[in-house]
């Protein structure tokens, strides 16, 4: 099993923004000296806790800083930026950091970011869908450019201006070849975008703010549109994102992540919680679709959602998820402001050292037992 990186990133309004930034960056460069094998970053532009306003450049703030850890929008919001532009850039991203780039989509569920772009009232979801159609066009043809896809409002074209003896009417192809990998965050139990995820051979990251008897509904969902186009379903494709704090003692753990009225937990999860309730998405966070909206409480969510312990305890949590929802090819760690940088650190130094390699041995021999 990897370990991968996740944050939206999610901060106090009142910390200084070049703060958060430079803390957001360290805790990159910190996972890849620490051999964390990628780091998802979240983009929101109108939200003045998650500050990141462009993933792909704040991912190439680090791609110089970094070696080997894999750097993946968490995500390119495809709804809010003409696809072109998307390709352009994820291309040259893909170059900076020597082919280390993770193409990571969404549509933009911000209602305050589509107003501002004056998308408001569009279709987002099918602009997504159009936006990656065109995107994969560009990648794979050659200049110059004619894309005009069915029902497709996104037209792209270089054929009236071309000078390909000059260099001119080319646009960008990525390191990788065929592509990069492509990733989507998944939200909702039962998605049917999982599906076609499977079908189109993009792999699919189960959102860290879902209970976790869903999550097995992800991994069915995408099985199934493999099975769909005859492919097969590879565990190693499927990413996990959970809440963990792992501290050098029980009562450190539980104080700095589940009852520290001022800790980054607490805050976190209090974000989340309101802003699904205003978008009325509430029903991820429930343990069943008909649970009344006032059992789903501050408490229920910080209880189910946040996992907190010493080594130990953290190792026997992430195998007991695993034999819940089956196997799984990476956990993701979500990352949170630093409230204390010290504890921050060190949680991130013992899920790599120590956490890991015990549930990698406990994994390794049930497989040969």
């Amino acid at each position: 099993m990897r370990l991968g990186y996740f944050t939206m990133p999610v901060h106090p309004m009142h910390r200084d923004w070049r703060d958060t930034l430079r803390e957001d960056r360290e805790a990159v460069i910190l996972a890849d000296k620490l051999g964390f094998h990628d780091a998802f970053i979240g983009e929101h532009l109108s939200d003045a806790c998650e500050r990141v306003t462009n993933s792909m450049m704040f991912l190439a703030s680090v791609a110089s800083e970094t070696k080997n850890i894999r750097l993946g929008t968490g995500t390119s919001n495809l709804s809010q930026m003409h696809p072109t532009l998307i390709a352009a850039q994820g291309a040259m991203l893909d170059h900076l950091s020597d082919g280390r780039f993770i193409l990571g989509i969404s549509p933009g569920s911000l209602t305050t970011d589509a107003e501002a772009l004056g998308i408001l009232d569009e279709d987002r979801n099918k602009m997504f869908v159009e936006a990656i159609d065109v995107i994969l066009e560009i990648w794979s043809r050659e200049a110059p450019y004619d894309i005009d896809l069915p029902d497709n409002r996104y037209k792209v074209s270089t054929a009236r201006t071309a000078a390909l003896q000059l260099g001119v009417g080319y646009l960008p192809k990525p390191l990788q070849q065929p592509r990069p990998e492509i990733v989507g965050t998944v939200l909702s139990p039962f998605s049917p975008g999982v599906i076609a995820m499977g079908r189109r051979d993009f792999h699919p990251l189960s959102a860290n703010f879902l209970l976790s008897k869903w999550l097995k509904t992800h991994w069915q969902n995408y099985a199934e549109g493999k099975t769909q186009v005859g492919a097969k379903a590879e565990v190693k494709d499927w990413r996990v994102a959970r809440t963990i704090f792992v501290a050098d003692d029980e009562q450190t753990a539980a104080a700095y992540a589940r009852f520290d009225q001022n800790g980054p937990y607490l805050h976190y999860y209090g974000q989340i919680y309101k802003k699904l309730i205003r978008s009325k998405r509430l029903f991820v966070m429930k343990l069943e679709k008909e649970q009344p909206d006032d059992q789903v409480t501050l408490d229920f969510i910080m209880d189910e959602l946040v996992i907190y312990g010493t080594v130990n305890s953290i190792v026997d949590k992430i195998l007991a998820l695993r034999e819940q929802i089956g196997d799984f090819g990476e956990i993701v760690y979500g990352g949170m402001d630093w409230v204390s940088p010290e504890l921050a650190k060190r949680s991130m130094q013992l899920m790599a050292e120590e956490v890991m390699p015990r549930v990698n041995a406990a994994i390794g021999a049930a497989a040969a037992a």
